[in-house]
Parts: C-alpha cells; structure tokens; sequence
C-alpha cells in the first residue's frame, strides 16, 4: 500500500518532470565531486617518507575545505523539493492518513531519490577518474591506481548519500506531523534563534585557540586533527549562523523598503530564511576557502623567491600550487551546481507566488528585480563574513603580514568577484524559468 501511494506522490505535477530531477541532479554532483575529492586524496596515504606528514596535513586540510560544504550541499538537496512533498503529505494527514504512513512515504522517496541519483554520480566520478589520474604530484602523475577507490568507499558512498537523504526527510516531516493544516496554507513562521549567533561565535573562538596551539602540538595526529576540527568546525557553524543573519538584515530591508521590487525581494526572504541562505551558501564556503588559497598562495610565492632550494622543496610548492587550484576549482563546481539547482528550484518552489503576481499585473521586470535582490543582497553580506571569519581563524597560524599580501589579497578578491559573477549568470540564466513559470496557465 506504501509504496502505491509512494509512487502516486513521486509522480510529477504541474512543474513537469523538473521536480523530480532536480534532486536527482543535485544528488548525482555531490556524489560526483565527494568521490573524486577522496580518489584525490586517498594516494597521499600511502606514502611514508619525511616529508609524507606535509602532504597529508595539506590533503586533510583541503578535503575539509571540500566535503564540509559538499555534505551542506548535499543536505539541501535533500530539501529541494521540500515544499512539494509537504503539500502532498498534509494533504494525506488531512485524508486521514497515519503520522506513520506519512513518515514512510517521506522517507521512501527521498531515499529512492538520493540512491538513483547517487549511482548516476559514481559513473560521473568513474568518467572522471582518467583525468584525475594524469594530476601531477611530487613530480609524477597519480595514476589510475593511485585515485581509484575500492568497492567498499564506493559503496559506502552513495549508501551515506541515501541515509542523509531519509534524515534530513525525518527532520523536515515535523512540522507537517504537528500541523498539517498550516503546512498546507503556509501559514509557517520561521523561528530562528539568537543562540545560533552566540554557538557560532563560541565556534569561531575556540577554532581560534586551536590555531594558536597549533605549533606546540604534540604529535604529527594532533596536528592534523587541530586542523580538521578548526576548519571544519567553522564551515559547519556558517550554516547555523547564515540563515539568523540574513533574517536579521531582511528585517530591517522590509522595514525601509520604498519599492515593490525591494519590499517583495525581502519578504522572500523573510518567508525561508534557510531558503535564502542555500541560495548563497556555496559562495560564502568559496569565500571562506579564497582566504586559505590567497595566504596558501602567497607563502608559496615568498618560500620560492627564498633562493637555493632543493628539488624536494621546489616540488613541495609546486604541489601546493597544484592542490590549491585543484581546490578552488572543485569550489567553483560546486558553487556552479549549487547555485544553479537551487535557483531553478527556487522558482518552482514559488510558481504560484508568480503565476499570481503575474495575474494581478506585476511585470516580469519587477518579479525577476525582486528575485535578484533576494539573492544578491545576502551574498554580499555572507561572502565578505565569510571571508573575514576565515581571517581571523587563520591569524594565530600565519599572522596578519601574510594575510595583507598583495597576492593574496588579489586571489582573495578574483575568487570573490568570480563567485558573485557565478550566481549572477545562476540568476540570468534562470530567467526564462521565471517567465514559463509566471505565464502557466
């Protein structure tokens, strides 16, 4: 009986087939892109001379840079079609069906979702994985069997890709559990708490101490886990802190808004601010990782110019060159996918928002203004947080006289400018959306 009923829910509505493969896409990258990081990785472990601990300090510290934003990502692919499945489901609790019904319908779809689109993205990583092999390091390429992973990683992979999947599918269902009626007429009214703020700076504090304490580390283990936990730990944090802080600033934008394009654009805002915030957030993890490539990058840059280095030295910074594009460009995936998935899903999730703003007479001009503000105006403000808070955990390691390097302060601001313009086309692009989805009839 479930899995009739799931399969009647799964079925496309007005939006077409876009509902179901946006998910699926979504799904397919972040398996993609989480494979090919750990294929990239995996082969700094096996070696084990002096200076393997450099390699794999720096291999720790970039996967954290990778898979912390991916893992976000792909929790909001998990939510993509959130509305959709809630309107559905509070409609069956008001037919009379069972919390528990309601909880397995969730739970199936997203999970089938996840899994199909996590096969898709392990023949992505298998299409990929003859390009990574030809990546030079330490003066050779890496080699198929250096970045091809065993069965079980492959496995395990989109498994913890479908079990993200049906969690995130628990947790979004209490709401339409607890009051199906109001999910139906979104009559929902965020909540987002001050204690967000105060965790994230308690974070930011103590990834601030672990850097100071760094250098008198006792052992190569610590170290690496220092590194971890101080990156890591701030990149999870700005998932917690993005969503109460663009709230605040819509609430005063709606206060002064003398136009209906801003009035609209923070309203839209206002209504999900975790919505907002997933429309940005690849750009403000980039710009939190354009600090670590700029001070990477210019260290590289003075360490070089320093004169008679050895060979294994002059490979060493031409290895951190490498990985440090290699990072900044699987961002860059990641912010492209990202933002492109969720601006299109974006305008699906609000299609009768349009479709009726357009029957009242708006112009196309005004909604599409009304959703570039919605996004533009929280990326400015997470990008250049982000980007601070990543300077001041990256302070007690390297000082404030690397940080103002011009080099770095000219990659700093290429990967910021770079990410705006990313989301920019995201918006241009998605415009035709907006017009089929306001014209639908």
């Amino acid at each position: 009986m479930i899995g009739r009923v799931a399969w009647l829910l799964a079925r496309p509505g007005s939006a077409g087939l876009a509902t179901l493969a946006l998910p699926i896409t979504a799904f397919a990258i972040v398996t993609t892109l989480l494979l090919t990081v750990l294929g990239g990785a995996q082969s700094f472990w096996t070696w084990s001379d002096d200076i393997a601990f450099t390699y794999q300090a720096l291999a720790v510290v970039a996967l954290v840079l990778l898979v912390v934003p991916l893992a976000s990502l792909g929790g909001a692919a998990a939510r993509l079609s959130a509305r959709r499945r809630d309107d559905r489901l509070a409609t069956l609790r008001l037919l009379g069906a069972t919390p528990r019904t309601v909880a397995a319908l969730a739970v199936v779809e997203s999970t089938v979702l996840a899994l199909v689109g996590a096969i898709v993205g392990v023949a992505g990583y298998f299409a990929i994985v003859p390009l990574l092999a030809l990546v030079p390091f330490r003066g050779q390429p890496l080699g198929v069997e250096g970045v091809l992973l065993g069965w079980p990683v492959l496995v395990a992979v989109p498994l913890g890709v479908a079990l993200l999947a049906a969690v995130s599918a628990v947790l979004g269902l209490r709401q339409v559990v607890i009051s199906p009626l109001g999910v139906r007429t979104r009559q929902d009214a965020p909540k987002l708490s001050w204690l967000r703020f105060a965790i994230g700076a308690v974070v930011v504090v103590l990834a601030f101490g672990l850097m100071s304490v760094l250098q008198v580390a006792g052992s190569a283990m610590a170290i690496i886990a220092f590194l971890a936990a101080a990156f890591g730990g701030t990149l999870a944090v700005l998932n917690l802190v993005g969503p109460w802080v663009i709230r605040l600033v819509a609430q005063g934008q709606a206060r002064r808004a003398k136009q209906p394009a801003k009035l609209l654009a923070a309203r839209t805002v206002l209504e999900s601010p975790k919505a907002a915030w997933r429309q940005v957030s690849g750009v403000a993890m980039t710009s939190f990782m354009a600090v670590f490539a700029g001070v990477g990058l210019a260290i590289v840059d003075l360490g070089s110019a320093g004169g008679d280095l050895d060979q294994e030295s002059l490979e060493l910074f031409a290895d951190v060159r490498t990985g440090i594009l290699i990072t900044v460009i699987g961002s860059f995936l990641m912010v492209a996918c990202s933002v492109g998935v969720n601006q299109a899903a974006g305008i699906l999730d609000r299609r009768d928002l349009y479709r009726s703003l357009d029957m009242l007479g708006m112009p196309e001009r005004t909604m599409d203004g009304a959703r570039r503000r919605a996004v533009m105006s929280p990326l400015r403000i997470t990008a250049i947080g982000s980007a601070v808070i990543a300077a001041i955990v990256m302070l007690p390691l390297t000082g404030i006289a690397f940080i103002v390097q011009p080099l770095a302060l000219l990659v700093i601001a290429a990967v910021l400018a770079a990410g705006i313009g990313v989301v920019w086309l995201g918006l241009l692009a998605t415009r035709p959306m907006l017009r089929r989805a306001a014209e639908a009839s």
